[in-house]
Protein backbone atom coordinates (compact mmCIF):
# COMPACT_ATOMS: atom_id res chain seq x y z
CA UNK A 1 0.00 0.00 0.00
CA UNK A 2 1.17 3.28 -1.33
CA UNK A 3 1.49 5.72 2.11
CA UNK A 4 0.37 9.48 1.17
CA UNK A 5 0.17 13.04 2.83
CA UNK A 6 -3.44 12.08 3.42
CA UNK A 7 -2.38 9.33 6.68
CA UNK A 8 -0.13 12.87 7.97
CA UNK A 9 1.30 11.20 11.32
CA UNK A 10 1.98 7.28 9.06
CA UNK A 11 3.49 9.83 6.66
CA UNK A 12 5.61 11.58 8.79
CA UNK A 13 6.31 8.50 10.59
CA UNK A 14 7.80 6.53 7.23
CA UNK A 15 9.75 9.21 6.42
CA UNK A 16 11.37 10.12 9.26
CA UNK A 17 12.09 5.73 9.39
CA UNK A 18 13.59 5.93 5.95
CA UNK A 19 15.95 9.14 6.65
CA UNK A 20 17.24 7.77 9.68
CA UNK A 21 17.34 3.72 9.61
CA UNK A 22 19.72 1.97 7.25
CA UNK A 23 18.00 -0.23 4.77
CA UNK A 24 18.11 -3.95 5.18
CA UNK A 25 18.07 -5.08 1.20
CA UNK A 26 18.07 -2.65 -2.22
CA UNK A 27 16.92 -3.52 -6.07
CA UNK A 28 17.16 -1.21 -8.88
CA UNK A 29 15.66 -1.49 -12.24
CA UNK A 30 15.88 0.53 -15.38
CA UNK A 31 13.20 0.99 -17.75
CA UNK A 32 15.57 2.65 -20.72
CA UNK A 33 14.00 4.63 -23.95
CA UNK A 34 10.48 3.50 -23.55
CA UNK A 35 7.95 5.86 -24.74
CA UNK A 36 10.85 9.14 -24.69
CA UNK A 37 11.44 8.12 -20.84
CA UNK A 38 14.49 6.35 -19.42
CA UNK A 39 13.80 5.66 -15.76
CA UNK A 40 15.26 4.86 -12.97
CA UNK A 41 13.50 2.99 -9.87
CA UNK A 42 16.14 2.56 -6.64
CA UNK A 43 13.77 0.64 -4.49
CA UNK A 44 15.13 0.42 -0.17
CA UNK A 45 13.24 -2.27 2.18
CA UNK A 46 13.82 -1.03 5.92
CA UNK A 47 11.73 -3.08 9.15
CA UNK A 48 9.73 -0.84 11.36
CA UNK A 49 10.71 -2.25 14.44
CA UNK A 50 9.00 -0.12 17.00
CA UNK A 51 8.89 3.34 15.16
CA UNK A 52 5.19 2.52 14.88
CA UNK A 53 4.24 1.40 18.85
CA UNK A 54 1.49 3.34 19.77
CA UNK A 55 0.37 4.10 16.73
CA UNK A 56 -3.11 2.32 15.14
CA UNK A 57 -0.50 1.19 12.51
CA UNK A 58 1.41 -1.13 15.13
CA UNK A 59 1.23 -5.05 14.36
CA UNK A 60 0.00 -4.15 10.79
CA UNK A 61 3.25 -2.95 9.51
CA UNK A 62 5.86 -5.66 8.96
CA UNK A 63 7.70 -4.01 5.68
CA UNK A 64 8.65 -0.24 5.10
CA UNK A 65 9.81 0.66 1.54
CA UNK A 66 10.85 3.67 -0.43
CA UNK A 67 11.13 4.02 -4.07
CA UNK A 68 13.18 7.05 -5.73
CA UNK A 69 12.51 7.69 -8.97
CA UNK A 70 14.72 9.46 -11.73
CA UNK A 71 12.78 9.35 -14.81
CA UNK A 72 14.95 11.30 -17.92
CA UNK A 73 12.11 12.64 -20.64
CA UNK A 74 12.70 13.28 -23.90
CA UNK A 75 11.29 16.55 -25.44
CA UNK A 76 10.61 15.88 -28.92
CA UNK A 77 10.51 19.48 -29.86
CA UNK A 78 13.60 19.85 -28.92
CA UNK A 79 15.54 16.96 -28.35
CA UNK A 80 16.36 17.45 -24.88
CA UNK A 81 16.18 15.08 -22.06
CA UNK A 82 14.72 16.45 -18.48
CA UNK A 83 15.07 15.23 -15.46
CA UNK A 84 12.92 14.75 -12.73
CA UNK A 85 13.24 13.27 -9.31
CA UNK A 86 9.87 11.27 -6.90
CA UNK A 87 10.19 9.90 -3.69
CA UNK A 88 6.86 7.21 -3.04
CA UNK A 89 6.37 5.40 0.38
CA UNK A 90 4.61 2.15 0.60
CA UNK A 91 4.09 -0.34 3.56
CA UNK A 92 3.34 -3.71 3.23
CA UNK A 93 2.08 -6.35 6.59
CA UNK A 94 4.53 -9.00 5.51
CA UNK A 95 8.26 -9.26 4.57
CA UNK A 96 9.32 -9.72 0.81
CA UNK A 97 12.15 -9.24 -0.53
CA UNK A 98 12.81 -6.09 -3.07
CA UNK A 99 12.69 -7.97 -6.12
CA UNK A 100 9.17 -9.04 -5.25
CA UNK A 101 8.37 -5.48 -3.69
CA UNK A 102 9.44 -3.74 -7.17
CA UNK A 103 7.58 -5.93 -9.32
CA UNK A 104 4.43 -5.45 -6.95
CA UNK A 105 4.54 -1.53 -6.99
CA UNK A 106 5.35 -0.97 -11.07
CA UNK A 107 1.98 -4.13 -11.36
CA UNK A 108 0.22 -1.63 -9.25
CA UNK A 109 1.13 1.23 -11.83
CA UNK A 110 -0.37 -1.22 -14.32
CA UNK A 111 -3.74 -1.06 -13.23
CA UNK A 112 -3.86 2.76 -12.83
CA UNK A 113 -2.41 3.02 -16.46
CA UNK A 114 -4.48 0.62 -18.33
CA UNK A 115 -7.95 1.30 -16.47
CA UNK A 116 -8.06 4.39 -14.09
CA UNK A 117 -6.29 6.52 -16.76
CA UNK A 118 -8.33 4.96 -19.37
CA UNK A 119 -11.75 5.78 -17.61
CA UNK A 120 -11.03 8.68 -16.85
CA UNK A 121 -9.93 10.35 -20.35
CA UNK A 122 -11.54 8.05 -22.78
CA UNK A 123 -14.50 7.62 -21.18
CA UNK A 124 -14.77 11.50 -18.94
CA UNK A 125 -15.68 9.61 -16.31
CA UNK A 126 -14.41 12.43 -13.58
CA UNK A 127 -16.70 14.69 -15.41
CA UNK A 128 -19.52 12.35 -15.18
CA UNK A 129 -22.84 14.34 -13.43
CA UNK A 130 -24.55 11.02 -12.64
CA UNK A 131 -25.65 10.62 -9.08
CA UNK A 132 -27.68 8.01 -8.95
CA UNK A 133 -26.61 4.63 -9.18
CA UNK A 134 -22.97 5.75 -10.38
CA UNK A 135 -20.91 2.18 -9.47
CA UNK A 136 -23.40 0.93 -12.34
CA UNK A 137 -22.31 2.97 -15.19
CA UNK A 138 -18.26 2.66 -13.89
CA UNK A 139 -19.12 -0.94 -14.03
CA UNK A 140 -20.67 -0.19 -17.82
CA UNK A 141 -17.20 1.55 -18.51
CA UNK A 142 -15.28 -1.05 -16.86
CA UNK A 143 -16.90 -4.05 -19.59
CA UNK A 144 -16.94 -1.64 -22.30
CA UNK A 145 -12.95 -1.20 -21.38
CA UNK A 146 -12.19 -4.69 -21.37
CA UNK A 147 -14.68 -5.44 -24.47
CA UNK A 148 -12.33 -3.40 -26.48
CA UNK A 149 -9.31 -4.49 -25.36
CA UNK A 150 -10.37 -7.93 -26.08
CA UNK A 151 -10.86 -6.36 -29.74
CA UNK A 152 -7.48 -5.78 -29.56
CA UNK A 153 -8.08 -1.83 -29.62
CA UNK A 154 -4.88 -0.19 -28.30
CA UNK A 155 -6.04 3.22 -28.06
CA UNK A 156 -9.25 3.13 -26.03
CA UNK A 157 -10.51 6.96 -27.00
CA UNK A 158 -10.13 6.42 -30.87
CA UNK A 159 -11.67 3.12 -31.14
CA UNK A 160 -14.61 4.39 -29.84
CA UNK A 161 -15.00 7.25 -32.11
CA UNK A 162 -13.99 5.08 -35.06
CA UNK A 163 -16.84 2.53 -33.72
CA UNK A 164 -19.58 5.81 -33.15
CA UNK A 165 -19.07 6.91 -36.86
CA UNK A 166 -18.73 3.56 -37.99
CA UNK A 167 -22.29 2.35 -37.28
CA UNK A 168 -24.02 -0.42 -36.93
CA UNK A 169 -21.47 -2.33 -39.31
CA UNK A 170 -18.44 -1.31 -36.97
CA UNK A 171 -20.04 -2.92 -33.91
CA UNK A 172 -20.95 -5.76 -35.71
CA UNK A 173 -17.25 -6.32 -36.04
CA UNK A 174 -17.00 -6.03 -32.36
CA UNK A 175 -16.27 -9.96 -31.23
CA UNK A 176 -17.44 -10.77 -27.58
CA UNK A 177 -16.16 -14.50 -27.12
Amino acid sequence: MQVKANQPSLHDTIIALCDTARPFERARTVDANKRLRHETRTLELFRPGDRLAGTEWAGHVALVMRVNRETWKRDPSTGLWNRTRETSYHVANVVIDATTAATAIRAHWGIENRLHYVKDTAFAEDASRIRVNPGVFARLRSVAANLLRFNKAENIANTRYRLAIGGIDALRQLRFM
